[in-house]
């Protein structure tokens, strides 16, 4: 692939998704995009190129961010979060919420639903001392192909054998063949929502926890820092926000800091209930 033709290819991924294409990054153009440019009867990444190059088509630069964005993901991804959300975050939102006896939390770029479906389940173990709480999780992504999936719960045996405990696979899905398909129950705690990160957030609403785990991590400093600055403006005071094992605030957003002792969590700057965990 020629220089002009990549270049081409990363301003349209950057733009659209804030994905950043290193040099290093031509394989990865190169796997996601020619099975899309053979699907459109075309020869090449090169013919790709020209084909944008002429029309422009948005259904065709639509496709290309469905290709090239990551929708890796499993059930109860790295453990820990979740054991911390449960065990340190949860108990500290359920005293501070006692009054209206409401929770939201938003699961940004959820892709195929297991980390939104994870939260669910974990929320429901909890429904002795939560009865009567209104839960809503609100789970995004930039690509309407994973949410489609997503929605429909159905994961294959591979999928359902990723972090998943045995316990909750028995008692939340139903096997019909190799495919599993999670409760009703919990597909009705989330609602999925087409959204780009790069986009306002302010639609969705206020939220009490924000989970963006393994996203930042693509994107360069300065659209990480849009991004955490537009979860800033979204999250309660008091809220909490997860992000991935290698991701971090330091040096890229002053709203945020880490919260002592929970590796990967993150309070408002200004305080608040979270800041107070430790």
């Amino acid at each position: 692939m020629n220089s002009q033709d990549f270049q081409l290819f990363g301003e349209i991924v950057h733009q659209r998704s804030g994905l950043v294409l290193t040099e290093e990054k031509v394989y990865l153009l190169e796997s996601r995009l020619v099975p899309l440019a053979r699907r459109r009867g075309l020869d090449s990444l090169e013919d790709l190129a020209e084909e944008i190059r002429r029309h422009r088509d948005e259904r065709l630069l639509s496709e290309i961010i469905e290709a090239m964005t990551t929708n890796e993901t499993f059930f109860f991804r790295d453990t820990k979060p979740f054991d911390i959300f449960r065990d340190q975050v949860l108990p500290k939102l359920l005293e501070a919420r006692a009054g209206q006896k409401s929770l939201r939390i938003l699961n940004a770029a959820c892709s195929t639903g297991q980390e939104p479906y994870s939260l669910a389940m974990l929320l429901s173990e909890q429904a002795a001392q939560m009865a009567g709480w209104r839960v809503e999780i609100m789970a995004t992504d930039i690509s309407n192909e994973v949410l489609e999936k997503a929605k429909a719960g159905l994961y294959s045996q591979f999928e359902v054998q990723r972090g998943l405990p045995i316990q909750l696979l028995v008692k939340y899905f139903q096997q019909t063949g190799e495919i599993w398909q999670i409760d009703s129950s919990i597909r009705a705690m989330v609602k999925f929502q087409h959204k780009n990160l790069l986009e306002s957030l302010t639609d969705l609403g206020h939220f009490d926890v924000v989970f963006c785990r393994n996203v930042l991590i693509y994107f360069d400093k300065e659209t990480k820092a849009q991004v955490l600055e537009q979860i800033h403006g979204i999250l309660a005071d008091d809220g909490a926000l997860f992000l991935g094992g290698a991701e971090t605030v330091l040096g890229i957003c002053d709203q945020f800091k880490p919260v002592e002792g929970l590796r990967g969590v993150y309070s408002s700057a200004s305080g608040g209930l979270m800041a107070a965990t430790g």
